[in-house]
């Protein structure tokens, strides 16, 4: 079966049984992470004003040229790179609902995301990552020996009316994490 990779679908078609539930799950990513290891930590790549992808200005309502605010992390499990998350935002709701993502650092971004009672999340839309997409150039810069393709989701967050895309690229590491007991 020819796996999507041109657009990003509502349905993760052909991800495989043991991805489909870490795709799927709409609760906090990093929580889920946390309960299947020993030690988590997140790594800042990149943050700050960049330019972003021409369908993330177009979903955010950003001039395809406009600068946004972006960044870029890993999320590690036991020292394992197990996700690169890439979040956007319009520079113009860094002073007002979207504030604190300028003070996160090495923290998650869903720490505030879950936490805070007015963000509401939209549904999950879901890509296969050749090794042509910038997103999995960046992501699989860590791996020694990357697969040929990578499963990733995205959703936008609002916050006062104001959006926050997020976009989680799965890393193969992500599979080796067992279910709590």
């Amino acid at each position: 079966m020819k796996l999507p990779d041109k657009f990003w679908r509502g349905a993760a078609l052909g991800c495989g049984a043991e991805l489909a539930p870490w795709l799927r799950d709409r609760g906090s990513l990093t929580r889920r992470i946390r309960q299947r290891c020993g030690h988590f930590a997140v790594q800042n790549m990149r943050s700050g004003l960049a330019r972003i992808a021409l369908d993330e200005s177009a979903l955010l309502g950003i001039a395809p040229k406009q600068l946004a605010w972006s960044r870029e992390v890993f999320l590690y499990a036991d020292g394992q790179p197990v996700v690169f998350a890439h979040s956007a935002l319009a520079s113009r709701y860094l002073r007002g609902a979207w504030s604190a993502v300028l003070t996160l650092g090495n923290k998650p971004l869903g720490g505030f995301l879950f936490a805070h009672p007015l963000v509401e999340r939209m549904p999950l839309h879901f890509r296969v990552l050749r090794d042509s997409h910038p997103l999995y150039q960046r992501a699989a810069g860590v791996l020694e020996h990357p697969p040929h393709t990578l499963w990733a989701r995205r959703s936008l967050f609002y916050l006062r009316e104001a959006p926050l895309l997020v976009t989680e690229v799965f890393l193969p590491g992500i599979l080796m994490l067992a279910d709590p007991v």
